[in-house]
């Protein structure tokens, strides 16, 4: 479990690192020392079906509640359709790797596939900008996986951060289009035109009803909702100087094994259902490092500790981005 180790009070900067994320570095070692890693690398043979039964069983529960209460719609969201909706958030991620076929345009056709039951279209663009994050690691302006200003300055206290839990999905699809704008292509548009065309269809055929709750399946559980813990597990400084942590949790299985996120940033080109080899071939590497074992206790400690908030992240300026790491 990790040990807070920071200052007194709540920070009003982010921590500026004078050296290149150490994950580059870090892989190479690895590599040198266990170069079998190597057989690990290229797509997951059963990430086509896993992603199919999710968007299937999903639309059916949708169908289930066409006639439900929304008291209903919103507890069935909230204990079910939300670990279903992450789930797909997920694969989306670990299609922008391009972990589930060879050729990156099968990958990018799953990935629209998978943000259907998503209920907003965010699958090509969230590539564009993940991939930057693994790109430029912590860099000023180029990743947009890092608070703005503007959040680290307002949300100071208990209650703000509560709330910036909460809204946290918005925080993160709208920062990158106010900090890091990118005009969008022809695929952002097949992926904007299949997703709203799917939603009128939806609409439809079953109704609001059950459209809300694939809507709320995405908001709840991209809020205060313990899978979405990784969102604050994976980058956000509990002990200083170190700026990725992992979680070796029971929720790995509902999200893709996002959780080995210090060996995902190591080996983005290894899919999650064998990143738990890369600690076993290399514990040397890892087991020194802190981690976590409850993604809801993550949530619990960035809201009570007043000495955690958006400006707990590493930053850096942009001559120690790494313009040639793997994607």
């Amino acid at each position: 479990m990790v040990v807070a180790d920071l200052q007194a009070t709540l920070a009003s900067d982010f921590y500026w690192a004078d050296a290149q994320e150490p994950h580059l570095s870090r892989r190479r070692e690895i590599l040198t020392a266990h170069p079998e890693i190597k057989n690990l690398f290229g797509p997951d043979l059963w990430a086509f079906p896993k992603i199919v039964a999710v968007v299937l069983l999903q639309f059916w529960t949708a169908y289930c509640l066409k006639d439900a209460k929304w008291g209903a719609i919103l507890a069935v969201a909230y204990f079910f359709g939300s670990f279903l909706n992450h789930n797909l958030f997920l694969a989306i991620h670990e299609l922008s790797h391009n972990l589930a076929f060879s050729t990156p345009l099968y990958n990018r056709l799953l990935g629209i596939f998978a943000n259907l039951p998503v209920g907003v279209p965010m699958s090509v663009t969230f590539q564009k900008y993940h991939l930057d994050h693994h790109l430029y690691q912590g860099v000023e302006g180029m990743d947009m996986d890092i608070p703005s200003y503007t959040e680290g300055r307002l949300i100071r206290n208990t209650l703000m951060k509560t709330l910036w839990v909460l809204l946290q999905l918005f925080f993160y699809a709208l920062r990158p289009l106010f900090l890091n704008p990118k005009n969008p292509g022809l695929w952002e548009a097949t992926n904007s035109l299949v997703q709203i065309s799917g939603d009128v269809a939806w609409i439809y055929m079953f109704g609001w009803r059950s459209f809300g709750y694939l809507i709320l399946s995405t908001f709840v559980g991209g809020g205060l909702h313990p899978i979405a813990g990784h969102f604050i597990s994976e980058h956000y400084v509990f002990q200083k100087g170190q700026e990725t942590y992992s979680y070796y949790g029971p929720l790995n299985l509902l999200a893709w094994s996002v959780g080995f996120h210090n060996e995902h940033h190591d080996f983005p080109r290894i899919p999650g259902s064998k990143l738990w080899k890369v600690k076993e071939i290399a514990p040397e590497y890892y087991e020194g490092l802190a981690c976590y074992r409850s993604w809801t206790q993550v949530i619990y400690m960035y809201i009570m500790d007043s000495t955690v908030g958006p400006f707990s992240r590493m930053m850096r300026k942009s001559q120690f981005s790494t313009e040639k790491k793997s994607k």
